[in-house]
């Protein structure tokens, strides 16, 4: 690609570039990026410049380079940079993720490295990638999983919507105890969805009352909750007990969340009332 190329570089041929600004390294975010090299590979490239006599400087990804370097790697995947030009860098990143055929995690990672360190944001990469932005910050969650789930979802033996369904659940075990579930019994996607749906309603109930409050089926709330989810183009849950019920509209940033306060009408109604003076 244009002002760079790839390639694998032996780790002992990088050095830290001596004007990085962070110096300290939160030890337990390491041991997490060392887990996930070793369940699932490295996802997202470091950045180094070319600085002759087969070394190279580190540009981004300190992190990556340090956790490398202590679970053994010897090699580590890396752009090589060509330009000072960072603007030129991430538009090619941006146009290669065209060409590139990249699973879904490492979709989200390069998504993530795109936001995180050339400065892209969600609406120039939902308009150049041809996504939304809801799509892009969905996508980008799938970095919340644990190891093992991303190590299934990179090898291809669990679907992006197993993965999204999978969000739904806030632990990390219960997590990592459908994804085997959702492998033994193939079961689809929509399966998946109702599972982590009953998972969550009964949670709380189980951890705070002994006595279970009897929830109201009604057939007409998944198709409810399906078009509200087209709707807003996000996971909408739609709940209802003998005395009340609950909708519950999920987002995965504040811009999402302003996307969707927008379509419902609340910002509308504040500039209204801003402009009579209210």
């Amino acid at each position: 690609m244009p002002g760079a190329r790839f390639a694998e570089l032996p780790v002992t041929s990088i050095e830290p570039n001596a004007k990085q600004p962070r110096h300290v390294f939160d030890e337990e975010a390491l041991e997490e990026l060392k887990t996930s090299i070793l369940e699932v590979g490295f996802l997202q490239p470091i950045v180094v410049r070319d600085v002759g006599d087969g070394r190279f400087e580190l540009v981004m990804g300190e992190r990556r380079w340090r956790a490398a370097q202590a679970v053994g790697k010897e090699t580590i995947p890396a752009i090589i940079r060509s330009t000072p030009d960072d603007a030129m860098l991430r538009d090619a990143l941006l146009e290669n993720i065209h060409r590139a055929n990249l699973n879904p995690l490492e979709e989200a990672a390069a998504y993530q490295q795109l936001l995180e360190e050339f400065g892209a944001t969600h609406e120039e990469l939902a308009r150049r990638i041809g996504r939304s932005r809801p799509q892009i910050s969905n996508t980008i969650r799938l970095m919340n999983l644990p190891a093992p789930v991303q190590r299934r979802v990179a090898a291809g033996v669990l679907s992006a919507g197993h993965a999204r369904a999978l969000l739904g659940l806030d632990d990390s075990e219960a997590q990592e105890k459908l994804a085997l579930r959702i492998v033994a019994e193939g079961l689809s996607v929509r399966a998946t969805e109702e599972l982590v749906q009953l998972a969550v309603a009964d949670g709380p109930v189980k951890k705070t009352a002994p006595a279970r409050r009897a929830k109201v089926h009604a057939p007409a709330l998944n198709d409810l909750a399906e078009r509200l989810s087209d709707r807003f183009d996000t996971r909408v849950k739609v709940d209802i007990g003998r005395n009340k019920g609950k909708i519950t509209i999920e987002f995965a940033t504040v811009d999402d969340l302003e996307r969707i306060v927008g379509m419902i009408g609340v910002e509308d109604e504040g500039a209204r009332g801003e402009e009579s003076g209210e």
